[in-house]
């Protein structure tokens, strides 16, 4: 399993890209290959404002539907258009071409609740 040193992670299996005010979310590595082949994925809309734990979207794949969660407050910036009409980005590439959105931080978010690296693969190991 790729658990990438440069993230952060949800205990909801969403790796964080935070750079100045503005965090890229996108399903961890654990999750896609849990999940199996994503066929559709519901991306957030942009200008929604998003809360920490709230819905953020949702995953389809041949073995389920899984929601998606926002591990962060804020508003949504920008989604990742691609995974319309290829889904399985998320699976080849979950922490590349397979993101799902960019959040503007809310403002005086609390980054303290996301995990390392090392705690997200001692969470996964379990």
């Amino acid at each position: 399993m790729n658990v990438p040193d440069d993230l952060q992670y949800s205990a909801d299996h969403e790796w964080v890209r935070v750079e100045g005010n503005r965090a890229r979310v996108g399903i961890t590595d654990y999750a896609q290959d849990a999940l199996g082949d994503i066929v559709f994925i519901q991306l957030p809309t942009v200008g929604a404002d998003v809360v920490a734990g709230g819905l953020l979207g949702e995953v389809e794949s041949t073995k389920s539907v899984s929601e998606i969660y926002s591990p962060l407050a804020g508003t949504v910036s920008a989604v990742n258009d691609a995974l319309g009409g290829a889904p399985e980005l998320m699976n080849g590439d979950p922490y590349g071409e397979g993101w799902i959105c960019e959040i503007d931080l809310a403002e005086g978010v609390d980054l303290a609740h996301l995990l390392s690296p090392s705690a997200y693969g001692e969470l996964t190991a379990e």
